[in-house]
């Protein structure tokens, strides 16, 4: 006979942390103020607090639902046409070339990115800013890689810390990857600017690095183009690059989990190829498809991508809209008006998150990231009174 562990299987097990957000969720829903204002989940609201399913997604079930002649497996690639389009809409002319899956969301795409690295540099690493995507880290950690920290975000000025990026890339290695937000970084709504993603793009180029592109709210800072401008010209600086790619902010997909991996490899194409199929085979066996397909619908049918981008417009507007008023009302709160996106750290200390929830019913991360989205025009004044007073405190 076998002598059994004492604990069993599981006993060795120790409990998780659980996760803050989901935790200021609870707090959210419990508290019974009704001025209450969530700044935590990171999700479009639009001014009357709805995360809305986009009109053109609607068309686009309907038609699928009417028109769908089988729900049989797809391949390990996913929705070949939605890959293709969605690569398009991305990249532009660099989507050319490039090798794509289906993926379960912009973290299935981080997570196959990691897994194609690991097997291609075991214990290779990876280079990431902070402050970045909780996540980001556990990612590639838990595929067997090495992270590498860096500031990308200067929180004394509310500007990114360039200086910092450049020295970063300066010192990376040939082979090591470097993940760089597309638009919109998350958290702190930080960007480059045109001349300094033509920086980026020259040094990743020159060091040999391989950029790692989380690309995640296409079409919520400026525009579809103008938000991966940046990312397009990084990829054509160089022969080896990986762009995760999301759907769930703009085409309003959150729990249907659509995105894409795309790899541009230079000289290795068919391995790559073949790889990427067999890592996305043992992870998911196939991509779930509904997200994907109505996506496709939307991109391949020009009225419904017509009517798409303009309430994309309508998102990015209000988003902006808020940006601007927040800016106007308060000299410590300026710099989000030169932010973009749905995201934004404040310059608040961890008493003070705990002070503006408990004294003025305002929810938010514990690092100070706020979510755009949870203010209105309406909501703005008595938030920053809120702040205010938080700050003098």
């Amino acid at each position: 006979m076998f002598d059994r562990p004492a604990q069993g299987l599981f006993g060795a097990l120790t409990p998780q942390a659980p996760d803050p957000l989901l935790s200021l969720i609870a707090l959210y829903r419990e508290d019974a103020r009704p001025e209450k204002i969530d700044l935590g989940v990171g999700v479009y609201r639009d001014e009357a607090g709805h995360t809305p399913i986009m009109r053109a997604m609607k068309a686009a079930e309907r038609k699928l639902v009417d028109e769908q002649p089988t729900k049989s497996y797809l391949g390990p690639e996913g929705d070949v046409g939605f890959v293709a389009l969605s690569a398009r809409l991305a990249m532009g002319p660099q989507a050319e070339g490039l090798i794509g899956v289906q993926t379960p969301g912009g973290t299935g795409a981080l997570r196959l990115a990691a897994a194609l690295v690991q097997s291609a540099r075991p214990g290779g690493t990876v280079w990431l800013g902070a402050p970045s995507w909780p996540i980001h880290a556990p990612i590639f950690e838990s595929a067997g890689l090495k992270v590498r920290g860096y500031r990308h975000y200067d929180p004394a000025t509310g500007a990114l810390a360039f200086e910092d990026i450049l020295e970063a890339l300066g010192q990376a290695s040939a082979g090591d990857v470097f993940l760089i937000h597309g638009c919109c970084h998350n958290p702190s709504g930080a960007d480059p600017d045109a001349g300094q993603w033509a920086e980026i793009a020259r040094l990743t180029a020159e060091r040999g690095v391989v950029p790692l592109i989380d690309l995640a709210y296409q079409g919520l800072g400026e525009g579809l183009d103008e938000d991966a401008a940046g990312a397009r010209l990084v990829v054509a600086a160089v022969d080896e690059a990986l762009i995760a790619y999301s759907c769930d902010k703009n085409f309003g997909l959150y729990r249907e989990r659509t995105g894409a991996l795309f790899v541009k490899a230079a000289g290795s194409i068919d391995a790559t190829r073949s790889n990427l199929h067999a890592l996305a085979r043992y992870m998911w066996s196939m991509p779930p498809d509904h997200g994907a397909a109505a996506t496709r619908i939307i991109l391949e049918t020009p009225a419904l991508a017509a009517d798409w981008r303009m309430e994309l417009d309508t998102v990015r507007e209000r988003l902006n809209g808020v940006r601007q008023a927040l800016a106007a009302a308060h000299p410590r709160l300026a710099p989000l008006g030169g932010q973009k996106g749905m995201f934004s750290l404040l310059p608040l200390a961890p008493d003070q998150v705990i002070a503006i929830r408990k004294d003025h019913a305002v929810y938010m991360a514990g690092s100070g990231r706020i979510n755009i989205a949870g203010l209105t025009l309406e909501s703005v004044p008595r938030f920053v009174q809120a702040f205010d007073a938080v700050l003098s405190n």
